[in-house]
């Protein structure tokens, strides 16, 4: 992506009655439903950077694996996000964002290089992570370079700057990625400026897909970029305007209505109950400043983590001076815990993204990739969890 730091992939489970009719609202007694102690916190800590997982190994990074080399295999070298999704089994997809080959120079940042793809996909099935992160292949041209799957800047250069994945699920029988058609990277309070945001489906494992515009959504929406999460037979959405300034809003909608907009349903908190049909009826459920957010459900200690990039510039309340990744917990999906700072530039310079590996949401670790913009490559992280 062409920014300085990014991040956001989700899993949430709410149990819940459905509602019915356009505008109609269902009233509920509870967001989450696992009778759980909410006296302990969980503490995450002990963050180690494991392996690289695209591009070409630099100098001081010897002591990462590095299993993939995707520069030399697949004209991948320089690139941001690792967007995971379940598939099937140990089947696994990972989209990145704005992709560089040939000629890119590292600690340039993004933007160099030569064929410039808006996203690629990645697919992997390796879940014994302490080596790194294998790619098994990659979605490719004729020439065997991996390629755009949401049309980008050069579909229709004097509108689209670029189009960046934000989330992606499988539902329905399909694979289905969010992504935001960004036209402007530098906007005031925090934006990024959107055409729309809206969906690319795949109804063979990711071979191939098509745009779905059938769900669409506006430019100033707070579903310009998202998270999903799969539970109980709903699909939800954590979702934001497009940049790192907002506040986060909650959806959900039935996995038969993936491509039905108008059966989605947002989470009002001022009235305690879901709202078909009506986003403008969504109230926050994490304050601002939330960026690219990833959450699951950890089943060994039954808590949410939701991790998200934390821009200091558009806080009042100054958790941190410096650009961070943080993350909450929670048994409630609407009452978070406060934030806690689980990276930040000093450790990391230029750090964005924490996007959660889905298969790993058992046992005392959480695995998930980080983008840096330096070096402008993507990272396997892996860190301790413990009640604190």
């Amino acid at each position: 992506m062409k920014k300085n730091f990014c991040l956001f992939s989700l899993f949430v489970g709410l149990s819940l009655s459905a509602c019915a009719g356009r505008g109609a609202a269902a009233e509920v007694t509870s967001v989450g439903g696992n009778d759980v102690s909410t006296d302990k916190q969980l503490s995450i800590g002990n963050v180690q950077r494991v392996a690289r997982v695209t591009g070409e190994p630099l100098p001081g990074e010897e002591q990462l694996y590095a299993p993939n080399h995707t520069g030399l295999k697949y004209d991948v070298y320089g690139t941001d996000l690792g967007i995971m999704w379940q598939i099937k089994g140990n089947h696994i997809g990972l989209f990145f964002g704005d992709t560089n080959g040939a000629g890119f120079v590292p600690m340039k940042g993004g933007g160099n290089g030569s064929n410039w793809r808006s996203n690629v996909l990645a697919f992997s099935s390796d879940t014994n992570l302490d080596d790194g992160l294998t790619i098994d292949s990659m979605l490719t041209d004729a020439t065997g370079k991996a390629r755009e799957v949401c049309a980008g800047g050069k579909a229709n250069p004097q509108v689209y700057q670029t189009s960046i994945p934000t989330s992606a699920i499988h539902a329905n029988g399909l694979e289905c990625v969010h992504y935001m058609n960004i036209y402007e990277w530098a906007a005031p309070h925090g934006r990024w400026l959107t055409n729309f945001s809206s969906l690319y489906t795949s109804a063979d494992g990711g071979a191939t897909w098509q745009r779905q515009k059938a769900v669409t959504f506006g430019p100033d929406s707070h579903f310009s970029q998202i998270a999903y999460a799969k539970r109980d037979g709903w699909v939800y959405m954590l979702g934001t305007q497009a940049g790192r300034g907002d506040d986060a809003y909650l959806a959900r909608f039935r996995e038969a209505d993936l491509l039905h907009q108008s059966d989605y349903e947002f989470w009002n908190g001022d009235r305690k109950e879901w709202v078909r049909g009506d986003e403008t009826a969504a109230t926050p459920v994490i304050p601002a400043p939330v960026g690219e957010a990833s959450l699951m459900w950890q089943q060994t200690f039954k808590r949410w983590i939701v991790t998200y990039q934390y821009d200091p510039l558009h806080d009042p309340l100054h958790l941190t001076n410096k650009p961070a990744i943080v993350y909450r917990t929670a048994t409630d999906l609407t009452q978070w815990g406060k934030p806690h700072v689980l990276l930040d530039s000093d450790d990391y310079p230029a750090l964005y993204c924490a996007f959660l590996h889905p298969l790993k949401d058992t046992g005392q670790q959480l695995w998930f990739i980080m983008s840096m913009w330096g070096p402008y490559d993507t990272y396997l992280m892996r860190a301790d969890l413990s009640w604190k």
